[in-house]
């Protein structure tokens, strides 16, 4: 048997971070993902799909979106499990409870576990839904599949830990379900566990949303060792249409690390090296700009060596810089930014000059 797994859509987020024009294309983008997933298990074949959580941003959803959601799921053709997450919790008022959703796709509705069974596949789906923005309960807790040679499946939107306000998961309870594999969303990021005989994992987000999402985004197909009625492999898809990047670039050399066509992707460049004035970040984002489709820069270039040598001197320049130096000491990120930002500032106060940062 073999399965798909997808979680955290987040569709019709506001994007904020991209122009209005940017946002709306990212947002149609976001859109196509469902018809994607349904292409992608036509292709594998799978005979089933499980959807723990968050293929909504929230309660505001444009209708268009609903219906690209139904369609896509409606085309699947297999049975289809949505557990609704924190961000798309069901309530009575929720898409989940008004829409018409196609009879192939189970939506479960209650914070407690419901299993569906599948005679079909020898196989039960078990999930859970939030009602609520948050929920600290571990929702495994005190649950044992029978031992009834069924293939035993868990949908659940939740985070693997002992304590958390997101359905903490606790690993023991994992480990204690008796469930071959537990399709878990809410973390934005691929990654896998083994707790006992169960394997556990996050597929991430199909589509990144931010920088904080990086690198390629997709979904998992999970094949299963049908003798011993275990998971065998989660096997990850990437499926984005474009990347969010954070990459260093030397201040002097960023002309050549540009591209000579243009990427789909939305890039950060962290602007490395040593120079004596602040760069100046509107124009070569200007210049990066026409390369991809979204840009930014941030300054974390430093000041020359020869201008931190005068830290020695016997002058009120050198006791700025010497008070500048030990508040940088262990600084990092932003601090460390504004600080080597107001120190150009303050040695071109004390010097009569001028260091611009736009």
């Amino acid at each position: 048997m073999k399965l798909l797994h997808a979680a955290d859509f987040h569709l019709d987020s506001p994007l904020a971070g991209l122009s209005p024009a940017q946002g709306a294309l990212r947002r149609r983008e976001l859109r196509e993902i469902p018809a994607r997933l349904a292409a992608l298990a036509r292709e594998e074949r799978v005979d089933l799909v499980l959807l723990p959580g968050d293929l909504l941003d929230g309660e505001r959803v444009y209708p268009e979106t609903l219906r690209a959601l139904a369609q896509a799921l409606a085309d699947l053709a297999v049975p289809v499990f949505i557990a609704p997450g924190n961000h798309d919790y069901f309530h009575g008022k929720s898409p989940y409870a008004g829409g018409r959703w196609p009879d192939n796709v189970h939506i479960f509705t209650q914070p407690d576990l419901q299993a569906v069974e599948l005679p079909a596949l020898r196989c039960a789906v078990y999930g859970c839904a939030f009602t609520a923005p948050h929920r600290e309960d571990d929702p495994l807790a005190g649950f044992s599949a029978p031992d009834d040679g069924m293939l035993h499946l868990l949908c659940l939107h939740g985070e693997v830990g002992r304590s958390g306000r997101y359905a903490p998961i606790d690993p023991d309870s994992l480990e204690k379900s008796g469930a071959a594999y537990a399709a878990l969303g809410h973390i934005h990021a691929a990654g896998s566990g083994r707790a006992g005989n169960t394997l556990w994992a996050y597929p991430g987000c199909p589509e990144g949303r931010g920088f904080d999402e990086l690198g390629p985004k997709g979904a998992l197909i999970v094949s299963f060792d049908e003798p011993a009625r275990l998971a065998a492999a989660a096997r990850f898809v990437p499926l984005c249409q474009r990347q969010y990047r954070i990459e260093p670039v030397e201040v002097n050399s960023f002309t050549d690390a540009l591209p000579q066509g243009e990427s789909p992707d939305l890039v950060r460049f962290l602007l490395t090296g040593e120079c004596p004035l602040a760069p100046d970040l509107a124009a070569l984002a200007a210049q990066a700009a026409p390369h991809f489709f979204h840009v930014e820069l941030r300054d974390q270039t430093t000041l020359p060596q020869n201008l931190w040598a005068r830290a020695d001197e016997d002058t009120l320049t050198g006791l700025f810089l010497r008070e500048m130096l030990a508040q940088l000491e262990g600084a990092e990120g932003e601090t460390r930014d504004k600080l080597l930002l107001a120190a150009r500032f303050g040695l071109a106060a004390l010097e009569g000059g001028e260091d611009i940062r736009p």
